[in-house]
C-alpha cells in the first residue's frame, strides 16, 4: 500500500503548534504550506524520486522543511552533520552520491571548501541564508515555487541514508525505508506509558542528523499532533530556561546530557515540574547518574536501547517497573534473542549478544554487501554486537559490545563495569576504559578519567579505589587524567579513539 513518512504532518489542526525554532513558532497549517512550497522548488532543481538530497543543518526550521520536503518528494535524505569538517562532508557526499544539499549557516564554510571535482553527482547547493555562488540558490526562492502534493511511495522505498557513528569502524550509511521508521514511531506509540499527545511539548536537543532525535523526537512529535522546541547547541543552564519557560513535558536524551544536568549548580526548585516522560538512550546510564537526577529534580529517567540499523528504537523501561540499570524489554513488535557464541538462547542471567528481527529492521548498508551480510543473517535477525543480560520478566542490561571487551589471562572485562566503579569515586565526573596491548597478559586495563573541576586526586587513588571494589584483573593498569573525552554524533564515548590513541 503507497505510504509516505512525511505524511504524518498532514492531519493535526492548522493552528496547533509544529514547531519553535529560534524563537520563531510555526503551525502546522504553516508547515504544511512551507513544506508543499519546497517540495515544488526542490522538484525545480531536478530532484525526483530516489535522488538524494543531503541535510546539513543544525536543529532548525530549514532542517525540518528540508527533511520533510525531500520525503514527500519520494526522494531520499541524508542528514549530515553541519559541525563536521569539510574532508568528513565530502566523503559522506560523495558515497551516497547526493544531488543536492541543503546547507546550514554552521556548515556553510565547510561546505565551500568542497573539492567539487570529486563530487560529480552534486547539482546544487541550497543555501539557508546569505547570499549563493556559482551554481548555488538560496532556500527562500524555493518557497516561492507552485506547491506539489505528496509523492505515493511503497513501504520498501528509501527514506533516509543515515551514517552509523562508527564506534564499531568507519562509518556506514545505513538504508532506512519509509516502512522501516514508521514501524518503529508505530511500535513507541503502543508502549504502555508511552503516549504523547497534542498537548505534549518536547525538547529537540539530540541532534537531527542522528536517528535517536530524527525518530524519537520529529517522528513522535509530528505523528502525534505535538509541538517541539529545537535546540541547536547544548549548555545546561540555557536548556533549564527552555525546559520552564517553554513548559516542556517530554525530555529525551543521552547519558551526557543527564551526567551534566545532574551536576549543575543552582538548578530552581521545581524546574523539571511539568516533565512527565524523560528518557535516556544512545549508551549506558551511569545508576549514579539517575539516582543523582531522582534525588535532586525527583525525576525518574527511563532508559531504552535502540541503535541505527533498528530505526532505533528496540527496548524501552517505560511502563514498567523503574529498575536501575536496565533498559526494559522489547517494543511491540520487536523481536529480541539473547544469544551465545553458537547461536543459541543464554540462560536468565547469562550474557549474550543482543539479536533484533523486526519491520523496524533496516535493508543493509549503502552499496555494501559484505558489510550487510555481517549484520543481517538470512533469517532476517541483526546481529547488534551488543552484549546484555534478561532477567525473568524479560528486562535486559546492557553488559557492553562485544567488540569493546578486553580479555586479560583469559578473564573478561567489560569496561562499562569498571567505568561504574570509576564514576562512584566522588571526584570523577567522567571516564572511559580500553584495553590496550600487555606482554603478560595479552591485555591490561587503561582507564581515561575526568576529575571534578580543581578535585586533587592521583592515579593510585583512583587504582586502589577500583582494586577495592573488583577483581585485581579488572581494575586499571594506568589511569590518564584528561579534560574531555571522543564522543560520537550520538553522545556516545568512541573508545576506538581512544583505544587507538593508546595503541591497541
Amino acid at each position: 500500500m503507497p505510504v509516505n513518512l512525511a505524511a504524518m504532518i498532514e492531519t493535526p489542526p492548522d493552528d496547533a503548534v509544529a514547531l519553535v525554532s529560534r524563537g520563531r513558532t510555526t503551525t502546522y497549517g504553516e508547515l504544511r504550506e512551507q513544506v508543499a512550497a519546497l517540495r515544488g522548488g526542490l522538484s525545480g532543481l531536478g530532484v525526483t524520486r530516489g535522488d538524494r538530497v543531503a541535510v546539513v543543518c543544525a536543529n532548525n526550521w530549514y532542517f525540518v522543511v528540508s527533511y520533510l520536503a525531500t520525503l514527500g518528494l519520494g526522494a531520499v535524505v541524508t542528514p549530515l552533520n553541519p559541525l563536521s569538517p569539510t574532508a568528513e562532508l565530502e566523503n559522506e557526499l560523495a558515497s551516497v552520491r547526493a544531488k543536492v544539499a541543503v546547507v546550514g549557516p554552521s556548515a556553510r564554510r565547510a561546505i565551500a571548501e568542497l573539492d567539487r571535482s570529486r563530487l560529480d553527482s552534486l547539482e546544487t547547493i541550497v543555501l539557508c541564508d546569505g547570499e549563493p555562488d556559482g551554481d548555488g540558490v538560496n532556500i527562500a526562492s524555493l518557497l516561492t515555487a507552485e506547491p506539489l502534493p505528496l509523492t505515493d511511495v511503497d513501504p520498501d522505498d528509501l527514506a533516509v541514508l543515515i551514517f552509523t557513528s562508527g564506534t564499531a569502524g568507519r562509518p556506514k550509511a545505513a538504508r532506512l525505508s519509509h516502512g522501516n521508521i514508521t514501524a518503529n514511531i508505530e511500535q513507541l506509540l503502543q508502549v504502555d506509558g508511552a503516549s504523547v499527545d497534542t498537548a505534549d511539548v518536547g525538547l529537540g536537543v539530540l541532534p537531527l542528523f542522528h536517528i535517536y532525535g530524527l525518530t524519537v523526537v520529529l517522528g513522535l512529535t509530528f505523528a502525534t499532533g505535538s509541538s517541539v522546541v529545537l535546540v541547536e547547541r547544548f549548555d545546561p543552564q540555557s536548556i533549564i530556561t527552555t525546559i520552564v519557560e517553554r513548559g516542556v513535558t517530554v525530555l529525551p536524551g543521552v547519558p551526557a546530557m543527564w551526567m551534566a544536568l545532574a551536576n549543575l549548580p543552582g538548578v530552581p526548585p521545581g524546574a523539571f515540574a511539568q516533565v512527565r516522560v524523560a528518557t535516556s538512550g544512545a549508551d549506558r546510564l551511569p545508576t549514579e547518574v539517575a539516582e543523582r537526577i531522582a534525588d535532586r529534580f525527583g525525576l525518574i529517567v527511563r532508559e531504552g536501547y535502540g541503535l541505527t540499523e533498528a530505526s532505533p528504537v528496540v527496548t524501552s523501561s517505560i511502563g514498567h517497573e523503574a529498575r536501575l540499570g536496565s533498559v526494559g524489554r522489547p517494543l511491540p513488535g520487536v523481536h529480541v534473542r539473547v544469544v551465545d557464541v553458537d547461536g543459541a538462547d543464554v540462560l536468565v542471567g547469562d550474557t549474550g549478544e543482543i539479536r533484533v528481527s523486526g519491520p523496524n529492521v533496516f535493508g543493509g548498508y549503502w552499496e555494501d554487501d559484505e558489510a550487510t551480510a555481517a549484520v543481517l543473517d538470512a533469517d532476517g535477525w541483526l546481529h547488534t554486537g551488543d552484549l546484555a543480560v534478561v532477567d525473568e520478566a524479560g528486562n535486559l542490561t546492557l553488559v557492553d559490545r562485544a567488540k569493546d571487551l578486553i580479555i586479560v589471562s583469559g578473564f573478561n572485562v567489560y569496561p562499562a563495569e569498571v567505568e561504574e566503579v570509576l564514576l562512584a569515586h566522588p571526584a570523577v565526573v567522567g571516564c572511559a576504559v580500553v584495553g590496550v596491548p600487555h606482554p603478560y597478559s595479552g591485555e591490561a586495563v587503561k582507564a581515561y578519567v575526568i576529575v571534578e573541576g580543581a578535585a586533587s586526586v592521583e592515579e593510585d587513588e583512583i587504582i586502589a579505589w577500583c582494586a577495592d571494589r573488583l577483581a585485581r584483573y579488572k581494575c586499571p593498569e594506568k589511569v590518564m587524567f584528561v579534560d574531555k573525552l571522543p564522543v560520537g554524533l550520538s553522545g556516545k564515548v568512541l573508545r576506538r579513539e581512544l583505544s587507538e590513541a593508546a595503541g591497541s
